[in-house]
């Protein structure tokens, strides 16, 4: 990426990025360095997840996607929730918020495992978001090996890339302090999603150009088969 590009993200990008770091990163550490004294860790850490729980809902609302990011919040939101009804430590808290990358990471190894890799769908439901001849050139290709082979390499690439992350966060969650973690853990969060996002649009581009070439050499030959045949001798 060049200068130009760069300079460009950051003007049209770097706002809402900073708001959703603020979001996500200073007001959990801000309240809960504020209440970890009076009302304890534990109450602390539940209070200062409810910015990003309702950023979360906010985003998705607004949004109204149906993609890999959008169901990564939705189960965020709803394991999110569902931390505020148990016991436990506070790291326990943490691990039990830290389970939707789990639950995705193995949804997508599953996948992949049956021979129903998840990113299809997900795909699909973005091309049918975009337009109707969107979604049937998508689904003319469904059926072409280059292209389930794609869609099996994203599947697993997204899939080992979660489980690694959720890997790595249980680590720090037990070798840093809280509020350590509530610094660390997003911007892991962020390295890791923006990296398999990163990834996925190059790779699929790659995957374009090879099928595309694939596709000329497979025509150019077609052509130069019908041109030798031999043509029937004038009567």
């Amino acid at each position: 990426m060049n200068r130009t590009r760069i300079s460009d993200w950051i003007r049209r990008r770097g706002p809402a990025f900073a708001l959703d770091c603020a979001v996500n990163i200073a007001a959990p550490l801000a309240i809960y360095h504020q209440t970890r004294d009076p009302w304890g860790e534990i109450n602390a850490l539940l209070v200062s997840s409810i910015p990003p729980l309702l950023w979360g809902i906010g985003s998705f609302l607004r949004s109204r996607r149906v993609d890999a990011l959008s169901v990564l919040a939705v189960a965020g939101i709803a394991l999110s929730t569902l931390a505020y009804f148990g016991g436990g430590s506070a790291q326990m808290l943490q691990l039990r918020e830290k389970l939707v990358t789990l639950v995705i990471a193995l949804a997508f190894l599953g996948s992949a495992a049956i021979g129903k890799p998840l990113i299809y769908p997900l795909a699909r439901a973005t091309m049918a978001r975009q337009s109707e001849q969107a979604l049937a050139e998508f689904d003319a290709k469904g059926n072409d090996a280059l292209v389930r082979r794609t869609v099996m390499v994203m599947t697993l690439v997204w899939g080992i890339g979660l489980l690694a992350d959720f890997a790595v966060s249980v680590a720090l969650i037990y070798l840093l302090t809280i509020e350590q973690y509530l610094v660390v853990g997003p911007i892991l969060g962020y390295v890791a999603v923006g990296g398999m996002i990163i990834w996925t649009v190059l790779y699929r581009r790659s995957r374009t150009r090879h099928a595309d070439a694939v596709r000329a050499k497979a025509a150019a030959s077609a052509t130069m088969d019908d041109n030798d045949c031999p043509q029937p001798e004038p009567t």
